[in-house]
This record gives C-alpha cells, sequence and structure tokens, in this order.
C-alpha cells in the first residue's frame, strides 16, 4: 500500500497514510481529526556513500547510457 503526504490547512501540518490507490485523491482527516485535508506531493532526497566512504547526495545521470548517476566511472567517458 503507497504512503502519501497529505496537508491540514487547520494544524499548517503535513502528515503520511498509507492508503491504497483508489483512495489516493480522496480527502483525508489529520490526526487531530480536522477533515478534508488535501494531498500534496512528496518531496524525497536519496544519498549514498561515494568511492571514499563518504555520504553524497545521489543524482540524476549525466547521460543516457549512465544509470549510476556518478560521471566518473561512466564507461563513455
Amino acid at each position: 500500500m503507497p504512503l502519501y503526504e497529505y496537508y491540514c490547512p487547520v494544524c499548517d501540518q503535513k502528515f503520511e497514510l498509507l492508503r491504497p490507490m483508489t483512495c489516493a485523491t480522496e480527502p483525508a482527516s489529520c490526526p487531530a481529526g480536522h477533515a478534508d485535508a488535501e494531498r500534496v506531493i512528496s518531496v524525497f532526497s536519496a544519498f549514498a556513500k561515494n568511492a571514499g566512504g563518504e555520504t553524497a547526495p545521489v543524482t540524476g545521470s549525466g547521460c543516457a547510457t549512465c544509470s549510476t548517476g556518478d560521471c566518473s566511472c561512466c564507461p563513455s567517458g
């Protein structure tokens, strides 16, 4: 079941709910019980350790032939 993020304008808070995909666009009640919280776009970040063991953000690929997002190890370069 997917995790969706909602915003309650009364509480001015975001919260998450596990809901079936068929209920994703329906309004939700916030944890305080206020009705009609709207679904919002969720934003996330991903991190991984680089070759030096340092934490680094995972970024998109620099070219169509590379799936790692790390151009320093790209066979096309």
